[in-house]
């Protein structure tokens, strides 16, 4: 049997494979502070009390198992997440002076999809993203000789 979570009236197992990307997909940036943007992520998450069961930043894109109660809606929830990282970026990591007036972090768009009984897979498939892309890049590159 789930473990379920309660809520005063509601017991609930709402859990989403969630993928968001940089802008321009920033390598460069992205990649060297992921680890920094992931305990901003980390820390949003928990002031809404959003459990991140599985995450993984690779250099372009990160991809995260949210726990989401349902109190919350899946779009309200990314776009708090993008939205107040992005600032804390911008402030902490990049040093932006002013007003942050214009300025994004992430693309407009994201990736989700319901986790339901199989969620074993998904946190396999996000622990071993980066396998993936280190196999589909070989393979491109194998294919041009």
């Amino acid at each position: 049997m789930k473990d379920w979570q309660s809520q005063s009236h509601a017991k609930w197992d709402c859990k989403y494979h969630v993928v968001i990307v940089p802008k321009y997909r920033q390598r460069v940036f992205f990649g060297r502070r992921r680890k920094q943007i992931g305990a901003i992520l980390r820390e949003l998450c928990r002031q809404k009390e959003i459990g991140i069961l599985k995450g993984n930043a690779q250099p372009d894109h990160v991809h995260l198992l949210l726990s989401i109660p349902p109190k919350y809606s899946v779009a309200m929830t990314i776009g708090y997440l993008k939205g107040k990282s992005a600032v804390r970026i911008h402030r902490e990591l990049m040093k932006t002076q002013g007003t942050l007036f214009g300025r994004s972090f992430w693309s407009r768009g994201y990736c989700v999809s319901t986790v339901g009984l199989d969620e074993m897979i998904n946190r396999r498939y996000i622990q071993e993203q980066a396998k993936h892309e280190r196999d589909q890049e070989r393979g491109l590159f194998d294919n041009e000789n």
